[in-house]
């Protein structure tokens, strides 16, 4: 190991001093005053088209590296200065280096009522509930992939896994144009890494989600939004990746077309996983009357595969009149094997033993289709009228089969588990968007017809007969419908430097729970009132505050409903609740942001949640089983603190930190019991980059997930770091990349704990987290625009758990 990264550093430090590109320099002073210029936009143009830019520092002062010898232009902006353009050509040049020595900028005295000077477009934009950062402005949009450029994003942040954490949080919705995608939902990271950036206009993180959005994602939104503008050709990616020893072979790809009026955008992927076999065990301590300890440790595997494809159709009709459609579909399979030996003692004394050997498998697919037509008006091409359509079903089934050897005083028998779950929604959907003059008003009316089905069984072996039988106690059928019926009505407000948006979501839901096999039924409604407000204050040079309210409202999934009862652990056994209802939760956050040379970002919020779903688990001491369900048993506090910067330390070097501080308190009823638990939560990351000339790159990152809490326990804290090197290839057309994650250590645990009435217990499980990873990105065709899209669609985000 030493030997290889010590011959990677080396390979960097000949790459970077046999550098030989050519560099020009200068600063720009005010003309009468003689003082440089601190934050001047400066452009290097070539054959009318901007090839880079940046700002001067503090002292004036900028330079651009890696140049060819050709001809350039230089173009200088300053607030309240005369623009100024400047030939700049390094065809014949004594040395590397051409200095442009000093520039005046002449302060613009007059004020034509016809002169128009345009100026660059600010990176980073801060609105009244959300953060913008625009890539078309940043040139290494050209270069980068979705998730490359995340990194330099506010709030969010990748950690050595490259998963994304907005405000170091993992409990947030990744949306396109405003609306959802069963490929982002499924495995965000590696779609986005095959989405070439100069494809996207722009990223929001929505911190303060309005009215017209449903509910799920306490940290906010991710808002990918893509080309608006016109024009035809194509543009495409392909990515391969193999990772070891954890891992394997993944490859993806996008496509994008557009000729007339017609656009097509397609991803699509393949990935196989491999987990070797690594460790678990448990530990459950009981008291009372017949106190005894269990001690439970085995080994385990699994293997998995997947594939996604996704693709997105625009048609213009005309100028006013768009349709555009999405058809995505996902597939999975995964195998499991496992042995688990088990011990009780009561005292010194054995009280019972077995082995359990368990086999898995699991299947699951999904479709995704939407329709939308958008029209618009003549009189304002901002009013528009949208019609939506939405049809989304899932389906994932489980097949175990358990074998019990070597047993004493252990008398059932091997048995086996089927479930067949399979979850389905459409959503009717109208939106309306009327702007006048600084006030814009928004209004839709929304309904879904959500339906959930389970079917499982409980088989157990006969030993007279020689075959498995099944035992209708422990098997059911299960049908849950939730129908909605919800309007919205939003306006938002803007001033020179104040924004304002609010408004109000209602919901109208109705549930009807069908047992078949025990032939009972279940029915309820409620309503439900979301209000939003968020406030945006603008001050000079970059400073701004914001200060936003809003409700929540999660309904259960799928997974929390579904009454199935997972025995593949005889001694704790794992069921969800059809008696669910919706979990509410209030919401208030401070932020001030400062953007300019550095990006910077902090907040304080407070979390207020109602009727919260959690997990409960409840010891029978007779049949010295832990039973573990969900319950709308309790509520939860939260306190917020959240930091982020992104500063430049060169040119070429530059680093991300971000920190959290979150105190939560959780409390509710268990078994009769009153439960609480609270504690602090913390979390950081910090990474840095470094870019040579040669078209190498470093990359190193270290982060730090504090422990969690729930309502009877929690779990322990883990860290993580990795190292990068990346080089473009082929004009950055191809890209290379090598990393090495948790290369420190060979294993990290997961560790649980659980305590209640009588019992307390304890889990470890044993995960690889040293992996290495080798990947390709290649990039072709042109494409001048994206695809138009509606801009508005259906977003059903409102499941807790999801349907994944």
């Amino acid at each position: 190991m030493k030997t290889v990264f010590t011959t990677i550093l080396l390979l960097c430090s000949f790459l970077l001093l046999s550098a030989q590109h050519l560099s020009l320099k200068g600063s720009i002073i005010d003309s009468l005053s003689q003082q440089p210029l601190s934050y001047a936009t400066i452009s290097l143009n070539s054959n009318d088209k901007i090839l880079k830019s940046m700002l001067s520092d503090e002292q004036g002062n900028f330079e651009f590296t890696a140049l060819e010898a050709k001809e350039y232009q230089l173009s200088f902006v300053n607030m309240g200065y005369l623009p100024k353009d400047i030939a700049a050509d390094l065809r014949k040049l004594n040395n590397p280096l051409l200095d442009m020595g000093i520039i005046k900028l002449v302060i613009n005295k007059q004020q034509l009522k016809e002169v128009v000077i345009t100026v660059a477009k600010p990176l980073v934009k801060q609105e009244a509930d959300r953060i913008s950062y625009d890539l078309q402005t940043d040139p290494e949009s050209k270069a980068k992939n979705v998730l490359e450029m995340m990194k330099k994003v506010p709030l969010l942040s990748l950690d050595a896994e490259d998963n994304i954490q907005l405000k170091g949080s993992g409990s947030f919705k990744i949306l396109i144009n405003g609306k959802p995608s069963g490929l982002i939902e499924r495995n965000p990271k590696e779609v986005l890494r095959s989405m070439p950036a100069s494809s996207i206009e722009k990223i929001e993180v929505i911190t303060t989600p309005p009215a017209k959005y449903d509910g799920e994602g306490l940290a906010g939104i991710i808002n990918i939004i893509t080309h608006k503008d016109v024009a035809n050709g194509y543009n495409a990616s392909m990515n391969a990746k193999q990772s070891f020893v954890t891992g394997g072979p993944s490859i993806g790809g996008s496509y994008t077309f557009k000729s007339g009026k017609l656009g097509i955008t397609s991803y699509g992927g393949l990935a196989a996983y491999q987990q070797p076999m690594t460790i678990q065990s448990f530990n459950r301590e009981t008291s009372g009357s017949n106190a005894n300890t269990l001690y439970q440790n085995g080994e385990r595997s699994n293997h998995s595969r997947n594939g996604y494809i996704n693709a997105e159709l625009s048609y213009e009709l005309d100028s006013l009149n768009l349709i555009s459609g999405q058809l995505g579909y996902n597939q999975s399979h995964s195998f499991n094997a496992a042995i688990q030996y088990s011990e009780t003692i009561e005292g010194d004394v054995l009280q019972q033993r077995y082995s359990l050997g368990t086999v898995g498998e699991g299947n699951g697919d999904g479709l995704d289709l939407a329709i939308n037509y958008q029209l618009g008006f003549k009189s304002n091409k901002n009013r528009m009228l949208t019609f939506s359509y939405r049809y989304f079903k899932y389906k994932n089934s489980s097949d175990d089969g358990l074998a019990v050897n070597d047993a004493f005083q252990y008398d059932l028998p091997d048995y086996q588990q089927y479930n067949d779950g399979r979850s389905s929604e459409q959503t009717f959907q109208l939106d309306y968007t009327h702007p006048y003059k600084k006030l814009v008003i928004e209004a839709g009316l929304k309904g879904i017809l959500r339906a959930n089905n389970s079917d499982f069984s409980y088989w157990a072996f006969n030993n007279q007969s020689g075959i498995f039988v099944e035992d209708s106690g422990r098997s059911n059928a299960f049908r849950n419908s939730q129908d909605v019926i919800g309007f919205y009505n939003s306006y938002q407000y803007k001033l020179k430097d104040w924004a304002f948006k609010g408004g109000i979501r209602v919901e109208k839901t109705f549930i009807d729970a069908n047992f078949i096999s025990t032939n009972s039924q279940l029915q309820q409604d409620y309503l439900n009132f979301i209000p939003s407000i968020s406030i945006n204050r603008n001050f000079k040079n970059g400073h701004s505050v914001s200060l936003g309210f809003n409700t929540r409202m999660q309904r259960p999934g799928i997974y929390q409903l579904n009454p199935f009862v997972d025995r593949s652990n005889p001694a704790f056994e794992r069921s969800g609740n059809p008696d669910l209802h919706p979990t509410t939760g209030k919401i208030l956050q401070l932020s001030y942001s400062h953007f300019k040379k550095a990006n910077m970002n902090t907040s304080i919020g407070y979390m207020f949640i109602n009727d919260l779903v959690m997990p409960l688990s409840i010891y029978n001491a007779a049949t010295q089983v832990t039973r573990t369900t969900y319950g709308n048993t309790g509520g939860a506090r939260l306190l917020t603190f959240n930091f982020y910067i992104n500063q430049p330390i060169t040119k070429l070097w530059s680093f991300n930190f971000s920190t959290r501080l979150n105190y939560g308190k959780v409390e509710g009823m268990v078994n009769g019991v009153k439960e609480a638990n609270e504690g602090l939560m913390p979390g950081g990351n910090f990474s840095t980059s470094y870019k040579f000339e040669s078209g190498w790159g470093m990359n190193g990152s270290f982060y730090y997930n504090g422990k969690d809490i729930n309502l009877q326990g929690g779990g322990n804290s883990y860290a993580g770091v990795s190292l990068s090197i990346n080089k473009d290839l082929i004009k950055n057309k191809l890209s290379f990349s090598a990393s090495a994650n948790n290369f420190l250590t060979k294993y990290r645990y997961n560790r649980n704990f659980t305590e209640g009435l009588n019992f307390a217990q304890r889990s470890e499980d044993q995960n690889y987290a040293r992996t290495f990873s080798l990947s390709l990105n290649y990039r072709f065709g042109e494409l001048k625009g994206g695809i138009k899209k509606s801009k508005k669609s259906i977003s059903n985000d409102d499941v807790s758990g999801g349907i994944k």
